[in-house]
């Protein structure tokens, strides 16, 4: 639905009065730009990298790069669904006991989907992270800038959809879970942190 739109339409109905979209679907779009730019780097530096081992690395890359900017589009559409979810079980009926269970497994189920899309959403971007890192060090020198465009657009996806993961695990109440959620984002954050320092020190004295 929004991937669809021109990007005049997608912002014009962010900018609306309308919850959704909102910060994850933008997070997952961050991601999937990153990987579009990096998918751009490969094929400037295909051909230009001295063949053998080298190209097909370059190949490698730049099918990694296309598949994770299809599944971030599709995470896009898939963030705001599972947003109306959440909010579809809020509606549901609590006249009575029955009803009140019914509404508060529904909300709790929710949540949980609602927690897994955005985390699943960092992960690929900390995918696409690496990527960027293989492009700053390796990719055309006139593609620096792009790739280092692409590494800041992926940490920003990454930290928008953690953020998400951290504000639906305070309305969830399955300690596992959230406990289980709490320890695979801090995984995630921990792993950019040292790729975002790699990244610094490839550009040092070039962009940076």
């Amino acid at each position: 639905m929004y991937i669809e739109m021109t990007v005049q339409e997608f912002l014009d109905e962010l900018a609306s009065d309308s919850p959704a979209p909102g910060g994850g679907s933008v997070s997952a779009l961050a991601g999937s730009i990153a990987a579009s730019l990096l998918a751009m780097v490969a094929r400037f530096t295909a051909g230009r990298c001295g063949g053998g081992e080298k190209e097909l690395q370059v190949q490698k890359y730049l099918r990694e790069s296309i598949r994770l900017q299809s599944l971030l589009q599709q995470d896009v559409d898939a963030d705001t669904a599972a947003y109306n979810r959440v909010v579809a079980a809020y509606r549901m009926p609590r006249e009575n006991a029955a009803q009140k269970e019914e509404r508060s497994r529904a909300i709790q189920e929710a949540l949980q989907e609602a927690t897994r899309l955005p985390l699943q959403v960092a992960q690929s971007s900390l995918e696409i992270l690496r990527l960027s890192l293989w492009a700053i060090a390796e990719g055309n020198p006139n593609t620096w800038s792009d790739a280092y465009v692409a590494a800041l657009m992926a940490q920003s996806g990454i930290e928008g959809a953690l953020a998400n993961v951290a504000i639906n695990l305070d309305q969830i109440k399955d300690a596992a879970f959230k406990e289980e959620m709490e320890s695979q984002a801090g995984k995630i954050r921990s792993a950019a942190k040292l790729l975002q320092e790699e990244i610094s020190d490839q550009l040092r004295g070039r962009l940076i």
